[in-house]
């Protein structure tokens, strides 16, 4: 077996040991309120991940099926991403996502925002407002609301504020914007964290794909946090909450936090490199704009 064909058959395995319960819950129409959110907020198909790429750069041989996919080129001996016809079609998402990486890294971190976000986008939402209507509160609306009263909301990730119930977000600190995205993310985030993934797989087959599954693997941890801590009781599906309305949860939650991301910015320089080590014969970048 030719090493292309062993780091394919790795990564086969890997993904599928990933995604196959999801998949099987899929096939009986169950629905999984931590899980799903992989598969369903970000774009990218289970089928899609279990594709492999070896990255811009690297070579496999014509008997590889990677000459017949989108964004590859066949040449004598060989098939390889043809990187300019991607440069083509994204290189503005590419300039975008370098340049939100590479700001991102250069701020510190910021711990304190107790994962108010999931609180924020049921405050005073009624049950029609409410997005995971099969698990209960577990302080009741009253409660959940009179926790998001007690605290400052502190959120820095658009893409989270903007589910917020419009009473909460009045409550923010700041107004986010997507405009202002680039230059309010910061690596503390739960959010920017697991976006990894999606920047990851936005710039497919640009990056390696043991890399995006290393950011798959980050986000679906980062996940059960972000709902372990969040107003819903989950305790039947074997997630014990995060009391952030407790000290004690506070604590815990910042911990595992900054656990996170430690991670999350290793993983952020990689991408970062990763980019640069594509891009280091194409050029310069078009002018960085959101896409």
């Amino acid at each position: 077996m030719d090493i292309w064909q062993q780091r394919q058959a790795a990564h086969h395995a890997r993904v599928d040991a990933l995604v196959d319960q999801h998949l099987s819950r899929r096939e009986e129409g169950v629905k999984h309120p931590v899980a799903d959110f992989l598969f369903t907020y970000y774009s990218f198909r289970p089928a899609q991940l279990r594709r492999w790429h070896p990255g811009a750069g690297a070579k496999v041989p014509l008997t590889a099926p990677h000459g017949d996919w989108r964004f590859y080129t066949r040449g004598e001996h060989s098939a390889y991403v043809d990187l300019p016809d991607f440069l083509a079609h994204r290189g503005s998402s590419v300039a975008f996502v370098r340049d939100l990486l590479v700001r991102t890294a250069d701020r510190p971190a910021q711990f304190g925002c107790f994962g108010l976000h999931e609180w924020a986008m049921v405050y005073r939402a009624g049950r029609d407002g409410i997005r995971h209507t099969d698990w209960p509160l577990r302080l009741g609306a009253a409660g959940t609301d009179d926790v998001v009263r007690a605290h400052h909301l502190k959120c820095t990730h658009y893409d989270a504020y903007r589910f917020f119930t419009k009473p909460a977000r009045s409550l923010n600190l700041t107004v986010l914007q997507r405009d202002s995205q680039v230059s309010m993310e910061q690596p503390g985030c739960l959010h920017a964290t697991m976006d990894l993934y999606k920047w990851a797989y936005k710039l497919t087959p640009l990056l390696p794909s043991e890399l995006v599954v290393d950011c798959f693997e980050l986000a679906t941890e980062v996940r059960v946090l972000d709902m372990e801590a969040s107003p819903y009781d989950l305790r039947d599906l074997g997630y014990d909450p995060v009391r952030i309305e407790t000290p004690t949860g506070k604590a815990e939650y910042t911990r595992r936090q900054r656990a996170f991301a430690e991670r999350g910015t290793q993983l952020r320089h990689a991408l970062i490199a990763a980019i640069d080590h594509a891009l280091s014969a194409a050029g310069p970048l078009p002018s960085a704009v959101h896409n």
